[in-house]
């Protein structure tokens, strides 16, 4: 393994780890049991489901990642990109007077951040 693409295993395994959780998470939200569903206070629907999805593109960006597939960085960076229109789109419904959740607003450009970071390095592995 070259010394500029060391970073990818570890990074495919926690986007594939973070991707379960997401998946687990989301889909207690929509589908769980209401408890669940309170759990998430103020949670904006959109943005659940738009994680929940995301969760599975989490999956395959990690599993491209692994294999090293060259989509990984188109994977990366349209998932980057869509949680920044996601983002976008929630800052406008929170303005709006909506109830939402602090650690939304905290955790998408952080997650759209990261996924950037990815897409940035696979190009640049390749």
């Amino acid at each position: 393994m070259s010394p500029s693409a060391r970073w990818t295993r570890p990074v495919a395994i926690a986007a594939g780890l973070f991707g379960l959780m997401t998946i687990v998470s989301g889909g207690l939200v929509l589908f769980g049991p209401p408890e669940a569903q309170a759990a998430a206070g103020h949670a904006v629907r959109f943005v659940v489901v738009f994680n929940f999805a995301a969760g599975f593109a989490y999956l395959a960006g990690a599993w491209a990642l692994v294999v090293r597939h060259p989509a990984a960085r188109g994977i990366a960076l349209a998932i980057g990109l869509a949680t920044l229109a996601v983002f976008a789109a929630f800052i406008v419904t929170a303005l709006s007077g909506t109830p939402v959740e602090l650690r939304t607003a905290l955790v998408l450009p952080f997650r759209a951040a990261i996924w950037l970071a990815i897409a940035w390095l696979a190009g640049r592995a390749t």
